[in-house]
């Protein structure tokens, strides 16, 4: 008979010493927790153990003689008050929040919950065992240090994002095995990681892939949570992935694309569990601490608060929960080589208690932390409670997705009136956003698409949602898209239309990639993947979401993005990092940017404020010593125009890159220079890109074609 001993209070979660394993786990509330053991495939614990020691809140004791590989789960034992926020009930298994592994999938079943579902009885305890619907968390293998899975740490000004999902990018290549296919190796596989690096991807960014659950009502539609936004634990990698490479797998795709250059990032969701609100199930925290881990109502505790329109908010403010946040993102940085973490819905993080601010207590332990203040941080910039959009209030060390950049591309390029000085300002750094909190253009992660919403091609190809497929008659989904279609809802073999289609889909990432800032590619616009107009494909684990690779409509669009990449890496005055402000550079007149109209004056106020203009240049140079400048001439109308080049920009201008083209690159000696005061024609719906050393400086060959061995 195993007998348990006290054990200490840290390091919290289970943790084998190699004599045996203590297990230490946080409840502020509780008045008792029990450990219980499993065996493989048991559906009722084979031992329970009562925890003998408290310290500080931190229930623990110690295994003499127990091994890694041990399946347990917690029952924990306190009040049922859900008036006052309480709702222990030991008759419900709870996970650690701190199991690095877990096995199992949920299944749900209506002892799942702690209170008795339906009509009036929801304050009424549920005694029903939810063990035999529950995964187990594992002890595991002592985490030693390992200086080789630290991450690359590229620096961001350097850096071009790839989102993905781990499943939907592997699912269907024709080079990897089935066994690969929808699983961490299948990341991998050289023709995954070939892909990338043609592309110039410098970093992949993961859908969540800490351990999360499958809502209830998508599993009764017979539909999965895919995207995965509804954790129920955060050190675990999430087991649907994991394919025969088991526990591994992970770690050594992170460290087969970190040796090809390429870094990881993980999409992490800190702002609410899979618990869901009062009438939500009991699968970790809510049993262990509903009052320490979850935000409640003041008015009301027997009520989550609720800003992330999910049912909860997790409250970081507490000191327990936000040590649990920061010690799983080191997990995810020491153990796995995560290079970097994009925070979901990450105004909730900073709510000190209830409203956001930038210096909240977690910003500031995150910017100290040794660990973490070197790794990419990433916000969304947003949640759903009140004050919650913060696009550029975020604190130095933060980048955010740049919402209103994506939103001014789509407009100006679809021919929205006014739409003109938005997008200048995205082109320029967003330094109106950005710049008031200390931060340079890199604050700025832009994109024209990402997984919530349209993809690219479904951006120029619908102008409404097409969402039946989720199961709730088209109500989910943004309605404001700012979208088009060109004459046609959806597919058409019209060449015109597709012709049309294929250019504005050239012209958005060019601009993605020409603008101050991170560039963010979604996975698949680069063969214009579609969801068949779906802006909410969270549920659609099918061909609706996964990457086809067996077909490309537009077959040269990956080639035009990779030539994209080499222009922004050969140019160094499209990776400032620091704002353009229009202020002279040399003595001559010559400023670090030139906003430029077609017929070579410099834009002034009145010219800004011209509703219909669509058509301008900018002219610009870059921080970095060199005297290198690029000039980006930008036609949005239909019509075709003439732009007149200005003697006060210098010259002669090499084109270099030109989205009337299909892969974008103009190759040297197919075009002559232009002189100072020639006329550039360009095309209806166009961009040009133009490079030429600073004014006084010879226009050599090495400078001339430098694009072109890049």
């Amino acid at each position: 008979m195993i007998a348990i001993e006290e054990g200490v209070p840290a390091p919290l979660g289970a943790h084998f010493d190699g004599r045996g394993v203590n297990f230490a786990v946080f409840s502020q509330n509780a008045t008792a927790v029990e450990l219980c053991l499993f065996d493989p495939n048991s559906r009722i614990e084979r031992q329970k153990f009562l925890l003998p020691c408290r310290t500080d809140d931190i229930f623990h004791g110690y295994l003499h003689g127990l091994l890694p590989g041990q399946l347990y789960g917690y029952r924990v034992h306190g009040p049922w008050d859900p008036a006052a926020g309480h709702r222990f009930n030991p008759a419900k298994l709870v996970i650690d929040p701190y199991a690095r592994e877990v096995r199992g999938r949920i299944r749900w079943h209506d002892s799942l919950y702690a209170h008795r579902r339906g009509g009036p009885r929801e304050d009424q305890i549920d005694r029903r065992d939810s063990a035999p619907y529950m995964p187990r968390g594992v002890v595991t293998q002592p985490e030693t240090a390992d200086p080789t899975a630290l991450p690359l740490n590229r620096p961001l000004g350097d850096t071009v994002i790839y989102e993905a999902h781990v499943k939907a990018l592997t699912m269907t290549h024709p080079a990897l095995s089935p066994a690969e296919r929808g699983t961490y190796l299948g990341l991998a596989h050289p023709a995954i990681i070939e892909h990338l690096l043609k592309l110039g991807v410098t970093a992949l960014e993961l859908l969540p892939i800490q351990a999360f659950a499958d809502d209830r009502f998508l599993v009764e539609k017979g539909l999965v949570n895919f995207w995965g936004y509804q954790p129920y634990n955060y050190f675990s990698p999430e087991p649907r992935y994991r394919g025969e490479g088991g526990m591994g797998s992970l770690r050594f795709a992170i460290r087969e694309l970190a040796a090809a250059g390429i870094e990881t990032i993980v999409d992490v969701v800190y702002n609410h569990t899979a618990e869901g609100d009062r009438t939500g199930p009991t699968l970790s925290f809510r049993g262990l601490d509903n009052a320490s881990y979850y935000k409640l109502r003041p008015e009301d505790p027997r009520e989550t608060l609720d800003c992330t329109g999910c049912g909860n908010t997790l409250d970081v403010s507490h000191p327990r929960v936000m040590q649990m946040v920061l010690d799983s993102l080191r997990h995810w940085v020491l153990r796995y080589g995560v290079a970097g973490f994009r925070f979901d819905l990450a105004s909730s993080l900073g709510r000190a208690p209830h409203d956001f601010d930038p210096r909240a207590a977690f910003f500031q332990a995150v910017a100290q932390d040794p660990v973490l203040a070197r790794v990419k941080l990433i916000a969304e910039p947003w949640d759903v409670g009140a004050g919650g959009y913060r696009l550029g209030g975020y604190p130095y060390g933060w980048s955010e997705w740049n919402d209103q950049f994506r939103d001014n591309l789509r407009a100006f390029w679809r021919g929205d009136a006014g739409a003109l000085a938005k997008l200048t300002q995205g082109l320029s750094g967003s330094r109106e956003i950005f710049a008031p909190s200390g931060r340079s253009p890199l604050a700025s992660i832009n994109y024209v698409a990402s997984h919530d919403g349209f993809t690219l091609a479904d951006v120029v190809s619908f102008e409404d949602k097409h969402n039946a497929a989720n199961g709730e008659e088209n109500r989910d989904g943004h309605n404001h898209n700012l979208t088009r279609n060109y004459g046609v809802e959806g597919p058409t073999d019209d060449a015109a239309i597709l012709s049309v289609r294929a250019r504005q889909k050239r012209n958005m990432l060019a601009t993605v990639f020409l603008a101050q800032g991170v560039p963010m590619l979604l996975m698949g616009d680069e063969r214009s993947r579609s969801q068949g107009g779906n802006n909410n494909a969270y549920c659609q684990d099918n061909a609706a979401s996964w990457m086809d690779w067996e077909t490309d409509p537009d077959p040269a669009l990956a080639a035009f993005v990779s030539n994209l990449a080499a222009l922004r890496r050969a140019c160094p005055a499209l990776r400032r990092r620091s704002f353009l402000v229009g202020a002279a550079v040399d003595g001559d007149g010559l400023k670090d940017v030139h906003w430029l109209s077609p017929d070579g004056t410099e834009m002034e106020g009145e010219a800004w404020g011209e509703g219909e203009r669509r058509a301008f240049g900018m002219q610009m140079g870059n921080d970095a010593g060199s005297t290198e400048r690029v000039l980006v001439l930008i036609n949005a109308a239909e019509a075709d125009c003439g732009f007149a080049l200005a003697p006060v920009i210098a010259g002669p201008w090499r084109p270099v890159f030109d989205t009337t083209l299909p892969e974008g690159k103009v190759l040297p000696g197919h075009r002559d220079p232009f002189g100072a005061e020639a006329v550039v024609p360009m095309p209806g719906r166009s961009l040009l890109v133009l490079k030429s050393p600073a004014r006084h400086q010879a226009v050599s060959p090495a400078s001339a074609d430098s694009f072109a061995r890049a």
